[in-house]
């Protein structure tokens, strides 16, 4: 299977603390990687870099025939790089003003320059896709946080990037809402949409409908830091994933 990212000697400093140091890692197209672990070991500050909302220190980073230098790269050379990925975010960060079909129009509109009625169209399409096409008028108020949540996965998905990158996507939902989030991520998944997502823990992987066989990994990711990272793969009837552990 062919390599869509890689990451390698990547280094963070926030202050005097370093939260990276030496990371690397290779990510498969079409593969689920799951970086799993307590708080404070990195794993948001990775998923960040990848997308440049923090620049490392030191490192360079690879996705499919675009390679930056983290230490010597032009903001054209990072916006090239940051078009291969869109971000799900803990928080939603939908637009408050918009509905849910102007929120998932906007990245098309604003960054794509698509004429408005393709953009609505793609639109509308996304949204039946995580199945809140009903929901397309409704304003962010008057959504639960889990159809908030898959409006931010549509919106995401509205740039077709080549990598999905979902921070915490279900830690500020309320428990009724969390399967419904995972439904959509697993039909990504089984579409072989490659994915990035940060401290699902076990849940994800348990609410599969297949069999997981468990098998060392080695050296997908490396730390030189206090953290230490065990690394899977775990291949189910549908798609592959990789669990990234720090502990």
């Amino acid at each position: 299977m062919e390599s869509i990212l890689q990451v390698k000697n990547l280094h963070k400093k926030f202050g005097s603390l370093e939260v990276l140091k030496g990371i690397d890692l290779e990510v498969k197209q079409g593969e689920v990687v799951a970086l799993v672990g307590p708080s404070g070991t990195g794993k948001s500050t990775l998923l960040r870099c990848i997308n440049f909302l923090e620049h490392a220190d030191k490192g360079t980073i690879r996705i499919l025939n675009d390679e930056v230098d983290v230490k010597n790269s032009s903001k054209k050379e990072i916006q090239q790089l940051c078009s291969h990925t869109a971000m799900v975010f803990q928080s939603y960060n939908l637009f408050k003003n918009m509905t849910a079909l102007q929120n998932v129009m906007e990245p098309l509109r604003t960054v794509q320059k698509v004429p408005k009625a393709q953009a609505e169209k793609q639109a509308l399409g996304l949204l039946e896709q995580v199945g809140l096409l009903d929901k397309k008028d409704e304003y962010p108020s008057r959504l639960s946080g889990g159809q908030q949540q898959r409006v931010g996965i549509a919106r995401a998905m509205a740039v077709h990037p080549e990598i999905l990158l979902f921070d915490e996507p279900t830690s500020a939902l309320d428990v009724e809402w969390v399967d419904e989030v995972l439904a959509v991520m697993r039909n990504l998944a089984a579409q072989k949409k490659t994915m990035i997502v940060v401290r699902l823990g076990r849940y994800f992987f348990r609410s599969l409908n297949s069999p997981i066989e468990l098998h060392p990994f080695p050296g997908c990711m490396r730390s030189h830091w206090n953290t230490t990272i065990l690394c899977f793969s775990e291949s189910t009837l549908d798609f592959n994933i990789t669990t990234c552990i720090f502990c």
